[in-house]
């Protein structure tokens, strides 16, 4: 009996925000909020399962417990290890330097947490108590801002992760394919192509085949509009041309999606509509969605591993970005040092 109970209590919380998360997912996918009940639902999920090994409880927690602590001192290292691996593969643009300035950020409030903890439990401080002390603090501050980011990045992460592997319903009419940058002869890049096979093969699986809708409009180094240099792809892998609609005016995610609206709301008939984009684009393009009041149902396609991470990290830049998200981000990391700077 006590060890139902144990299983119950410990299963109650993890039940509430998963139930409170599947409600507000089901209600808006886009909404910046579920990124943090998912991690509140994940995070009361792990006494739950602790639970459930009874009298091994304890020793599963602290198994778990030190795989967490080492993935987190993994993590710095990964993402100064994919900063170099694109900066020889992608260029030294300030973009594919973010995962390397990331990593090092990590890992500069890894090694103060460290130091922290180490001078706080150290007999030295009582020698040095006043010079330490204010070491100690500034110490402290740092872990905690790093910290702080660090798990707001995290539950970003995770959700951007969940969204690619809950499933959808299929059926579409329309299938919009978000444009990107070309090659100088005006032929798709693998980032493009890899957009473009996700739409064909969502195309292939639907009973009755959508109008793919390849958006994106002609830069002032690209030989033509990406909607056209897509439409060609698309041409050369069997699809029908009068499967295909273009949107070539865009020049950004906004107006792929704009655009796009505006074009498959002129034809008539049902408008059940899949956008694809990179994995990493799909969360804040369903945010646009959202914003145009457009119902959309987000497909992610594949990205090469060591690419996702810089990738990730920008979308996060330009999700926090907005002011709505930007004041909420400041306001809970007020809120997260007020006790430190009251102190």
């Amino acid at each position: 009996m006590n060890y139902l109970e144990n299983v119950w209590h410990a299963g109650i919380p993890a039940l509430f925000f998963w139930l409170v998360f599947i409600y507000s997912m089901h209600n808006n996918r886009s909404r910046y909020r579920n990124t943090f009940l998912l991690m509140m639902a994940g995070c009361f999920s792990i006494p739950f399962v602790c639970s459930l090994t009874g009298e091994y409880a304890t020793t599963t927690f602290v198994v778990l417990l030190l795989l967490i602590i080492l993935l987190i001192l993994f993590v710095p290292i990964g993402l100064i290890w994919n900063g170099i691996l694109m900066w020889r593969r992608e260029g030294r643009s300030l973009g594919n330097l973010l995962s390397l300035a990331f990593g090092l950020i990590i890992g500069i409030g890894e090694i103060a947490t460290f130091i922290f903890v180490l001078l706080t439990g150290s007999q030295v401080v009582d020698r040095w108590s006043d010079f330490l002390s204010h070491i100690s603090q500034g110490l402290f501050f740092i872990s905690i801002s790093v910290i702080y980011v660090s798990l707001v990045f995290v539950s970003f992460m995770f959700y951007c992760l969940f969204l690619q592997i809950i499933p959808h319903k299929r059926d579409f009419d329309y299938v919009i394919i978000h444009g990107s940058g070309l090659h100088k002869d005006g032929t798709v890049t693998q980032l493009l192509k890899d957009r473009c096979d996700k739409a064909i093969e969502v195309y292939r699986k639907d009973l009755s085949p959508p109008i793919l809708v390849p958006s994106g409009g002609q830069g002032a180094d690209e030989v033509c509009s990406e909607a056209m240099a897509m439409k060609n792809y698309l041409l050369s892998q069997g699809i029908p041309e009068n499967r295909i609609e273009m949107e070539d005016q865009s020049t950004t995610t906004w107006e792929n999606l704009k655009f796009s609206k505006t074009l498959i709301e002129s034809f008539p008939g049902r408008h059940y509509v899949a956008l694809v984009t990179s994995n990493y684009h799909v969360y804040r393009a369903l945010r646009y969605c959202s914003k145009l009041n457009f119902s959309c149902t987000g497909i992610g396609a594949r990205v090469a591993s060591y690419y996702w991470p810089s990738a990730l990290i920008r979308e996060f830049v330009a999700v926090h970005r907005e002011p709505k998200h930007l004041i909420l981000f400041l306001i809970g990391y007020v809120l997260v040092i007020a006790p430190i700077l009251i102190r």
